[in-house]
Parts: structure tokens; sequence; C-alpha cells
């Protein structure tokens, strides 16, 4: 599968952005990301308007169903906004969904010219906004800070470009790369700063997955803490043969929770309303298919998935080179090689059949410390 779209390999660019223009766009970014925990499965939108370096208007997409980031700025500038020039992370919305089109409301308000990001890769949207805008004698451009908003909606983009969610897996592991004893006891290898920092992960994602393993193994909640959101993220299991207890947490607690099951399997369980039971045909291996399965979350809006689960999932969902983000919190300690492994593969008998793994981001979390990861050959024959 290419990842042409996720991480850009050229930005189009127009000589006639100045450096008041990528303050401005800066500006609207840094907005965009205060919706981090709770627009979606809409994106995440800032907008900045201007007359040159005056800003008289800006405002930041909030959440699902509410005021776009355009309308909010535009509230703010009120008159003033005739004649500005709008500084917006993505391309105006020009249809009519929860709420009316953005570039309606730029028209009316007079601006003279829009600057995005990136277009809005949403069929209903794309180059239809600027369309319209030209059309009422807008001057628009888009391009500008392009890698930025894309990182910020890489869910989004992901969702409509590749037909997936952007999948992050987070594992928390020793020194020697073990993530339970072999008795499966896991709590706690890394320090509470690591969890704390992982609520982070899990509130920003629209779903966070798990395999049935887990459920039986620690009886998690997975659900958000210690954040303040104005939503909780969908729990979805993988489970083939709908072994999840009835009574689990996961299952109990009045968030949402998505089994996820093969078609033949008998539903013995009466599980509570909050959860809810979809079928995925088998791969090659008689179980879910994962690939399958992220189509149907695309389907259902999840832009980004966050998963924490056990070697076997793990495995899969590398083999199925389905990971964007691998996200290690290491700690200081050593489990021994009883212990269990991050991930369940078959053997490998060469170090050529390799690949190495593009660290993104390094740093210490309390006593332990993150790595963040891209897949390899990012830039090669996955490349952009």
């Amino acid at each position: 599968m290419l990842w042409t779209n996720i991480y850009p390999m050229s930005v189009l660019t127009d000589s006639n952005f100045s450096s008041i223009d990528e303050t401005l766009m800066r500006r609207a970014l840094s907005l965009a990301h205060q919706g981090c925990y709770s627009t979606s499965p809409n994106p995440k939108v800032g907008c900045v308007i201007a007359h040159g370096e005056e800003v008289v208007g800006e405002g930041w997409h909030k959440q699902a169903g509410g005021h776009h980031a355009e309308i909010f700025a535009l509230e703010m500038a009120k008159d003033k906004a005739h004649g500005a020039t709008v500084y917006v992370t993505l391309e105006p919305c020009a249809h009519y969904g929860k709420t009316p089109p953005c570039a309606d409301a730029l028209i009316r308000a007079g601006v003279k010219k829009v600057i995005a990001a990136i277009k809005d890769p949403n069929p209903s949207v794309c180059g239809k906004g600027f369309a319209m805008l030209n059309a009422a004698g807008i001057e628009t451009a888009y391009g500008l800070l392009e890698d930025e908003a894309r990182k910020i909606n890489r869910g989004f983009l992901s969702r409509f470009e590749r037909n997936r969610p952007f999948i992050s897996l987070k594992v928390a592991q020793s020194l020697d790369g073990k993530i339970a004893l072999n008795n499966g006891v896991s709590q706690w290898i890394t320090t509470e700063d690591a969890r704390r920092d992982v609520q982070d992960g899990r509130a920003k994602s629209c779903a966070i997955l798990t395999g049935v393993g887990t459920v039986l193994a620690d009886n998690p909640r997975l659900n958000v803490r210690d954040i303040d959101t104005l939503r909780q993220s969908l729990r979805i299991v993988v489970d083939s043969n709908l072994l999840t207890p009835c009574n689990a947490k996961i299952c109990t607690d009045g968030n949402p929770t998505l089994l996820v099951s093969l078609p033949e399997t008998v539903i013995a369980n009466q599980y509570p309303s909050q959860v809810e039971i979809i079928r995925i045909p088998a791969d090659y291996n008689g179980r879910v298919d994962l690939n399958i399965l992220m189509r149907q979350l695309a389907k259902r809006g999840i832009g980004e998935v966050w998963c924490e689960c056990g070697a076997t999932l793990s495995g899969a969902l590398l083999q199925n080179n389905l990971i964007d983000e691998l996200i290690i919190y290491q700690a200081p300690i050593i489990l021994g090689d009883k212990a269990q492994s991050v991930f369940s593969l078959p053997e490998l008998t060469s170090l050529s059949d390799i690949d190495r793994w593009q660290i993104d981001d390094i740093r210490k979390i309390g006593d332990d410390i993150r790595l963040v990861l891209l897949p390899p050959n990012l830039n090669q024959e996955r490349k952009i």
C-alpha cells in the first residue's frame, strides 16, 4: 500500500507567500491544535482573519456539529472581515452538512483573499470551496505549511485518501523488549509519568483497539482518564470467537465498545447496550481480516486508531503493514528471556530480511524513554 497521502513528498509553493503569511498560518495551526480532543470525526481546523499583520478575528473548530473555525473567526472580526485575508488550515467547506457552507459565509463577509494550508480530501468539498470563492471574485491559494497541516489531520486525511484510519501502536516494554512476565503480569512496566502520557494518545484518537487476549488477561477499561475531553474514544476488541465476558470492565462502564468477531461466531453472552458487535470475514489465518476491519472503521468516520494489545495482534498489524506509527515507552528494567515479547512473528533467518524503522522523536518521560518511530522504507517504496 502506498503512503503517498499521509506524509507529503512535495508541497505546493507560491512565491507570493510572505513571512507575514507564514506567521499567521502558524497561528491558525496552533488554534487547530486546540481541537485535538474533541473534533473527530471532523478535521481539526484553525482560522485567522487579518489586514496585513493586524489580526481582526480568529477561531477554531471545537466539536463535530458545532461552528467551523471560519465562523468563529468571522464572528470575532465582524465588519473588519471586509477586504481582509483569511488564513485557514483546511479548504473552506462548500456543502451543507450539520452546518452551512463556510465558503458562503466568507463571501457574504466580503473577504479579499483566502489562503489555505491544504485542500479538503472530502469529495463533498475537494476544490469546490475554492471554486465557490473564486466565482465570487475572492483570490485563493493553498500549500502554505502543508506538511504541518497534514500532520495535524493525519487521521482525517487517511480516512479519505487511503480508506483506512491512521494507526498508532503503543508498546510499554523493558530494556530487553519484553511486555509482560511469563505469567502474564504486566502492571506496571513503565512509570506513572509514561502512563499519563499514554492518556494523551488515547484522548487524541477516535478509537482504542485491543485484542481479546488483553481483555481476558488484564480486564482493562481502556478509557481516557485525567484529561478534559468532550468524548470518550470508542473501544474496539478484536475477538474472533466472542470470548469477551459480558461483565468485563470494557463492557460495563457506560462508554461505547465494539466487539469484532467472525461471521459464523455464535453470540452466547447477553452484552450490555453499550456493546455493539460487528462481523468481519476471516483472513488466511482464520482470524478477523484486519484490512477489511480498518476499511469498515473508516466508513464509520474513525480516522485515528490507538492500539494497545498483546503480541499476537501486534504481530498481525505489523505483518499487514498497518502500523503508521510505533510508540515505545521503554522502562529501565530487564525481565529476562522467559518474559513475553512485543510481537508474535515468524522466525527470521537472515539479517538482510530485517527492516529498520525511522526514529521520528525520542525523549525522556519521567524515568522512562519514549520513542516514536515511523515505518521502514517510508521514503522508498512507501514514499509519498
